[in-house]
C-alpha cells in the first residue's frame, strides 16, 4: 500500500539495487524520482492505494515505473510559482530525466521516467539503441517491513 512511511525503504531499496548493479551514479536522481513518482499516488490517489515500485535497466536508461490503479488521476506538468508549497514534483522528475510519461491500461495507470544509464551500447560508445548490459525489473512497492 502507497503510505508516506514506505518511501524512505523505498528510496534505499533503489540506491541498494543500482549499487549493486554498478549504477552508483544514478543513485540520488533515482531516488528523487522514486520520492516523487510514489508521493504522487499519495497525494493524488491517496495514501493505502495498492501500488507497485517497478526499475529496470534497458538499453542505456534506467527505468523507473510506480503502477497504481487509478486512470483518472493523471500526473501534470505544472508551471508552479517560486512560493508555491508544492506542484514541482514532475518538474524535477522532467528535469532530471531523459524522458517521463504516463501509461493507461485497463486496470491501471505506469507512470514511468527514464535516466540516461551511461551503459555501453554492443559497439562500445554510450547512448547507443542497444546495451550489452540489461537486469529484469524488480518490484518491491508495497515494501514489507523487516
Amino acid at each position: 500500500m502507497a503510505e508516506p512511511e514506505e518511501v524512505a525503504a523505498l528510496r534505499r531499496f533503489t540506491g541498494l539495487h543500482l549499487e549493486a548493479w554498478g549504477l552508483g551514479q544514478l543513485i540520488d536522481e533515482a531516488q528523487l524520482c522514486v520520492s516523487e513518482l510514489v508521493a504522487n499516488v499519495i497525494t493524488h490517489v491517496g495514501p493505502g492505494t495498492p501500488a507497485r515500485l517497478v526499475i529496470s535497466v534497458s538499453g542505456t536508461h534506467v527505468r523507473i515505473e510506480v503502477h497504481d490503479p487509478d486512470t483518472r488521476a493523471l500526473p501534470i506538468l505544472l508551471d508552479a510559482t517560486s512560493d508555491a508549497e508544492n506542484g514541482r514534483g514532475m518538474a524535477l522528475v522532467g528535469a532530471i530525466t531523459a524522458r517521463w510519461g504516463v501509461q493507461l491500461l485497463a486496470d491501471r495507470k505506469v507512470t514511468w521516467c527514464e535516466l540516461e544509464a551511461g551503459l555501453p551500447t554492443a559497439h562500445g560508445n554510450q547512448g547507443g539503441a542497444q546495451a550489452s548490459k540489461q537486469h529484469a525489473p524488480w518490484s518491491c512497492y508495497p515494501c514489507k517491513k523487516a
